[in-house]
């Protein structure tokens, strides 16, 4: 009996063996004619997303099933899904979002090489996996990376956000920026930029230190709209995105973008169009 057992287990994995999928094609190289680069508009900045700028200089449409970045400095993100039919054409623009940095606890990492992946195809034939080499070293994503990366230095050691309380003078909101420590360092807040919306003014700069032998800082800033126009109202694609500039240990500067929460956001939307005179 066992072995008839046996002998029917070699069976059995001889032919699972031979009905097994062969293995997927090798990627091909992308057709002539057809190249791609990366680009990045205000819009995508919100969103941690790029655009991939495909140019087509062929009469030959070609059809984009999805995309996807692939590089080691920042991590893989399953495809995007595009549909997309690129006719002849010297700039299309896909967008794709791209995964959070490869960072180190110490320094800035150099960017490394990134393919672009796609599945395409051109006429009747089925969607195959094609991959675009982007030109190495790629400036968007090296300041993608070196600014993310700058920003993770300075949040391991404390975190920078918008303190919950606000309170309106006059044409001015006024808040704070709350620091709160998360590892041994002294953080300085050197500066804090304003946006397309809002003018930022400080109480004085630096702004303050979060001294070693404290857990927590808490920094007066005050608000005032930017821009009193329509126009500025409906391109707000960075309005909340705000550049702090600080600096652990008296080491070099580093930027920490800071975002107020979505209802804090309506508030000083609603609040910056009434200072203006554009409700209703």
């Amino acid at each position: 009996m066992k072995r008839f057992t046996r002998a029917f287990a070699v069976a059995m994995l001889a032919a699972g063996c031979s009905t097994s999928e062969p293995p997927s094609p090798p990627p091909a190289t992308p057709p002539a004619g057809v190249s791609v680069s990366l680009v990045q508009w205000r819009s995508d900045e919100p969103l941690h997303a790029l655009h991939v700028a495909v140019r087509n200089t062929t009469n030959t449409p070609v059809f984009f099933a999805d995309l996807q970045l692939v590089t080691p400095s920042f991590k893989t993100l399953p495809a995007q899904k595009t549909d997309a039919i690129i006719k002849r054409t010297e700039r299309t623009d896909l967008r794709i979002p791209y995964g959070a940095g490869n960072c180190l606890p110490q320094g800035l990492p150099e960017v490394r090489p990134a393919t672009v992946v796609a599945h395409l195809s051109t006429g009747s034939e089925q969607p195959h996996k094609v991959v675009f080499n982007v030109p190495h070293p790629d400036p968007l994503l090296a300041r993608l990376l070196r600014d993310e990366c700058s920003e993770y230095l300075i949040r391991q050691v404390a975190g920078i956000e918008f303190g919950p309380e606000w309170k309106q003078s006059g044409k001015a909101m006024l808040g704070t920026l709350v620091i709160t420590r998360r590892t041994p360092g002294n953080v300085t807040l050197n500066d804090m930029g304003g946006t397309t919306h809002y003018i930022v003014t400080p109480e004085h700069r630096p702004l303050g230190t979060l001294d070693a032998g404290r857990q927590r800082l808490e920094v007066p800033i005050r608000l005032t709209p930017a821009r009193c126009d329509f126009h500025a109202f409906a391109e707000a694609k960075k309005a909340f995105l705000f550049p702090v500039r600080a600096s652990v240990d008296g080491g070099q500067e580093r930027v920490v973008i800071v975002t107020p929460p979505q209802p804090e956001q309506d508030r000083l939307i609603k609040w910056a169009a009434k200072v203006c005179g554009l409700e209703g």
